[in-house]
């Protein structure tokens, strides 16, 4: 797992998202055996009134003062994500249907019960609703924003991702400082923030 996905994940996770990252999307090849379509980066899922770990007023924000991440609180959504460490693009996997199917498949809607149209709807608006009733979106998280607008996906940018990251760690210091992290991402975090603390002592 390179630092950008891991500093997604642990961001996602905070805000109460299960996550599973580089997934692989694998088919049957026409030969026979199978074959591997590509890895998605982060899928993410959130229960319908998960708060996570980030209040409200802890979570990072636009200029024009809305939530960097979005979703509505109340309902389930599950995040399709690119990580860049670069620009915060979409690559044609992620905008392959049969890549978008197979993941859906998996995680967020069965066969036969209109998958076709969620994948439609996702690459035409970056956002679809399933037979269920959760969301689904795609979202590109990246260091700088995209060469061109597009309305596919959602764009996070890194920065404000490690910035609430760092936030959160900082806003919890007392108990922080006494606890060690499995994840990868925070822990980096962490053990950064305890050597900056460390070297603040007289």
């Amino acid at each position: 797992m390179d630092n950008a996905v891991a500093f997604v994940q642990a961001f996602l996770r905070l805000r109460g998202y299960l996550t599973v990252t580089e997934f692989p999307v694998i088919r049957r090849a026409r030969h026979g055996g199978h074959e591997a379509l590509t890895d998605l980066d982060v899928l993410a899922f959130r229960f319908a009134g998960a708060s996570g770990e980030i209040a409200a007023s802890g979570k990072s924000r636009s200029s024009s003062g809305e939530d960097v991440l979005g979703g509505a609180q109340d309902q389930a959504d599950m995040i399709i994500g690119e990580v860049k460490e670069g620009r915060a693009e979409l690559n044609a996997a992620a905008t392959d249907p049969e890549v978008l199917a197979a993941a859906l498949e998996r995680f967020g809607c069965c066969k036969g019960h209109g998958t076709d149209d969620v994948v439609t709807e996702l690459l035409r608006h970056g956002r679809a609703q399933t037979h269920v009733g959760h969301a689904v979106r795609l979202v590109a998280f990246g260091s700088r924003p995209p060469g061109i607008p597009d309305r596919r996906c959602r764009v996070v940018l890194l920065g404000d991702v490690v910035r609430e990251l760092q936030d959160h760690i900082l806003a919890h210091w007392d108990a922080m400082r006494a606890s060690a992290s499995k994840d990868p991402g925070f822990s980096v975090l962490l053990t950064l923030q305890k050597a900056i603390q460390g070297t603040a002592r007289p």
